[in-house]
This record gives C-alpha cells, structure tokens and sequence, in this order.
C-alpha cells in the first residue's frame, strides 16, 4: 500500500512538472511574441512576401502607416524588422550600432557578384572590414587621392557638356540625359580607379557600363531562392544563370586590366621609372597585394571584389541622382530659374561652374539635397544583426535582417511639412524649419541618403562632388526642352532609378562652351 502511494506520488511529480515546464515554455514564447515588432497576419511558406511588390520601399511605408515604425515581418524563412522613421533608425543604426554592423550576405546576388563574399560593402564587421574601412579613408577614397583626381573630374565633364552641345546646336537632337549621365559617371570611375576612359577602348567600357546596370538591376529583383529554403537547389526565375554571367563579365575584363598594370609596373621598375605617376585605386591595391609585410594581406579576388564595389556603388548611382533632380527642375520652373540666377550671379557667362564653387551656392545644394531626400539612390540601407539585442522594448534575434527605409522616412510628416513636395527652400536655412543644418553624412538620422555610423557610405565625398558640380553645369550651359511634363515613375532596382528615360533637347545657353575652373 505504501509503495502504491509513492508511485502515485511520483507520477503527480512528473506531472506537475512537464506541466511547469509546458506552461513555462507557453507563457515564454507568448512573452516573446509580445515583445516582437507588431506583424501583418503571414501566410504559410511564403510568409509576408505576398504583400510585397516591385517597390519593396512603397510596401514597407505604407505598411508603417498601419502597423507603426518598427515591423516585424516574415519574408519566406527570412525574419526581418523594418524602420521608417528618423527616432528608430537612430536606435538601431547608432545606439545598437555594434549588433548591426553587418551586411546581409546571405543572398544568391551578394554571392556572385563579391566574389564569394571577397569584398568590402558585404564584409563581415571584422579585421578585413576594418583594415579596408581606414584604407578607404586614407588612400583609396580619402581627400589626397580625389584632389589627385581634380583634373581627371575637369576633363570629364567638359566631354560631357560637349557632347550634349553638339547635339543641341545640330538641329536640336532629343538626349537620353540618363544614358550620357552613365557614360560621364562611368568614365570617371573608370579613370580614377584604373586609368582607363572610354575614348581609349569603347568596347571596354560598353562591358562595364553594361556590367554596372545588370548588376544593380538584378540585386534589386526579388529572387525566391533567397527567401525559400527548399527553392535554393533551383533557378527558377533564371536570375543565378544571369548573376553568373555578369560576374563573368566582369572578371575576364579586370583579369586583363590587372595583368596589363602589373606589366606596366614591371616595366617601369625594371627601367627605374620615376614614381611620379598619378596612382589610382588599383594602384594602391596591387601595393598591398604584393608587399609580404602587409598588415593584411590581399587575394586577387579581393581586388576584383572591391572594384566591383567601386564601379556598382559609384557608377549609377550618381548619374541617377543627377537625373532625378534635373527632372524634377524641368518640372518645377521656377525652382530652375531661381538656380540659374544664383549660377550667373556668382561664375557669370566667362567660364564653367566648377568644384570650388560649390560652397558659394547654396541654392544648388539644397537642390541636391532635396532631390536625394525624395528620391534616395538607395532607398534602403540593408543590415543584419550579429547577435540577439533589445531594441526599443522589441526583442531582435540574432541573423534578423533590418531594412531601414530611407525613401519612408525622407517623407516622414513629423519631420517635413508636405513631404511629397520638391521645395528646396526648406533646406535654406532662412526658409527652412531648421532643416538648413542638415548634412548628409548620417548624423542626422531624417536625413540618412549615404547611410549612417561605420557602414555609411565611404564614397560620399567624390559622389557629391559629381552631383552638385555636373548638375550645375547642366543647368548653367543649357536650356532643357520637353514634351509636356517629365514622368516620375520609379523602376525597380536596389538603386530606384527612373522608369522612363528622361529625353530632352539641351538649348545652349553658353556657344562656345568657355574654360572650366576647378
């Protein structure tokens, strides 16, 4: 009797405590569904996916609108947390910045085109990032080797203002500005990184320029494979044949470049030659790539890698900048009469609008600064976190993926009054609701168009020096003619560029084009 007693006794122990423990386990998954971001009822499988389209930025700003500025969603097998306005982004890309510091790499595009995860952007915050972090600044992208560069700026742009009035003076021949804009940012790119034009091998720079637009295009289409895991063994929308091939590309042209400058500097080592030589980018690379002593030590891949970046980063996103903002002054008059006023006022009619006048032209810059406000060449900033975290009261897994939504929180009432406006006045700092102070270096989070803290932008200083002085110069030396008014449309891609080119007729304002001072 007494032994049936303790077993009794025993089982309602076991009982008690698989049902402590099943209730524990219940009320802590309930405690930490309520500490997730607020979420959109998700589908089986697919997750959230089905509320999003071509436009990825537009769904998660109006999905903010419902839900609120932090979202948690569930793309696929993929959680992500989703950031629309200034206040959140500031939590998570400064307060919390050490947990996401990384770049998502895991994606069938980041694959193939970093060379298997060889580059710079998608690094792993690490050793490798950090040394390439300080080389960017001090060599590679720092002020001495753009002031190396001055020349090189000077000399595209005036081909580029030459070939838009050769066209304009000979019967008003229509201009695809997004096409030329390309062909301008590419060649400068192209010469500061390797010393090659397009005047020296047209062909060349066809790949590259051809090789820069896939790129960005195929980075920003959605592919399944990176959402599903039982769809990773296939290709079903044909996108990993197509990364392929672009990488491909690209490396049968840098292989022959890298060959032909390491020659070169045979050569000129072997004849003594004369450091005087203007170093590029691959220059300096190649440096490290062969000093055995180096701090860390470069593969040829990580070369290719980090002028992939280069070329993807630096090329279209310029031009596409550039475009935004001249469609949008064809569209708003005034605004572009104002701008030329302020031009003429300050350079005059005796020579070209160049770098060092930027500074005395602080209409153009708010121009500059509201056309990235509406329309950011990257309208979201990509992270990923490294370690589970906090983050205003939500709970963050570890390997979420953050999207923080610059083009969201560039439209943010709170912080623009008519937001969907272009007013450049409201970045004058006498018209401006203290918006006139902004900087676009990220420490003003209502206003991140180069990202923010040590994953922001390390090109931003050549960028806007390409924006603000060819912009300029544009609306200096031309006229610009269209047929009714300029479509707005958005195209998909990780860059948001135009969805119809932008096809004007360039009026010269100024014949013969007089000297540019830089």
């Amino acid at each position: 009797m007494a032994d049936s007693n303790f077993q009794g006794y025993i089982q309602l122990f076991f009982i008690w405590l698989l049902s402590t423990i099943l209730v524990g386990r219940i009320l802590k998954t309930k405690q930490r569904k309520a500490r997730r971001p607020p979420t959109p009822l998700a589908l089986p499988i697919i997750g959230h996916l089905h509320l999003l389209s071509p436009l990825p930025h537009r769904d998660f700003y109006n999905l903010s609108l419902r839900y609120g500025p932090i979202i948690h969603l569930l793309l696929g097998s993929q959680p992500c947390v989703v950031v629309s306005t200034a206040e959140a982004a500031k939590e998570f890309l400064k307060t919390h910045e050490l947990s996401f510091s990384n770049r998502p790499t895991r994606t069938v595009a980041v694959k193939h085109l970093t060379y298997e995860f060889q580059d710079f952007l998608f690094a792993p915050y690490g050793p490798y990032w950090k040394f390439m972090k300080k080389l960017c600044m001090s060599e590679l992208l720092g002020g001495r080797m753009l002031d190396q560069f001055v020349l090189v700026r000077e000399q595209e742009t005036k081909r580029f203002l030459t070939t838009l009035l050769q066209k304009g003076k000979v019967g008003g021949e229509a201009v695809d500005v997004g096409a030329e804009l390309m062909v301008l940012s590419n060649n400068i790119i192209s010469r500061v990184t390797l010393s090659r034009t397009s005047s020296q091998n047209e062909d060349e720079a066809d790949v590259v320029r051809k090789v820069v637009i896939d790129a960005a295009e195929l980075s920003g289409k959605f592919n399944i494979s990176d959402f599903i895991s039982f769809c990773k063994i296939f290709d079903l929308q044909g996108l990993n044949k197509r990364l392929k091939e672009v990488r491909e590309r690209f490396d049968t042209l840098m292989e022959r470049v890298i060959e032909e400058h390491q020659e070169e500097r045979r050569k000129n080592k072997e004849m003594g030659a004369r450091g005087d030589k203007v170093r590029n980018i691959l220059d300096v690379l190649l440096d490290i790539y062969e000093d055995e002593k180096s701090e860390m030590k470069l593969t040829k891949e990580n070369i290719k890698a980090f002028i992939f970046d280069i070329f993807v980063a630096g090329t279209d996103t310029s031009a596409i900048t550039i475009e935004w903002a001249l469609a949008e002054l064809i569209n708003h008059p005034r605004v572009m009469e104002k701008a030329r006023q302020e031009i003429d006022s300050v350079i005059g009619n005796n020579r070209i609008v160049g770098e060092s006048d930027i500074v005395k032209l602080p209409y153009l810059q708010a121009i500059v600064k509201e056309a990235m406000r509406i329309h950011p060449a990257g309208p979201m900033l990509l992270r990923e976190s490294s370690r589970s975290s906090v983050v205003c009261g939500y709970e963050i897994p570890e390997k979420t993926r953050l999207f923080v939504n610059v083009w969201a929180i560039g439209r943010d009432p709170n912080h623009w009054k008519n937001p969907d406006e272009f007013r450049p006045e409201r970045f004058m700092s006498e018209e401006g609701n203290g918006q006139g102070r902004l900087d676009v270096r990220g420490q003003h989070f209502e206003f991140i168009p180069f990202g923010s803290g040590r994953r922001g932008c390390p090109g931003t200083s050549l960028a806007l020096q390409v924006v603000h002085t060819n912009l300029a110069s544009m609306i200096q030396c031309f006229e610009w003619k269209v047929d009714g008014t300029v479509s707005m449309e958005e195209k998909a891609g990780i860059t948001a560029p135009r969805a119809h080119p932008l096809i004007c007729v360039p009026v010269p304002r100024l014949h013969p084009l007089p000297s540019i001072s830089f």
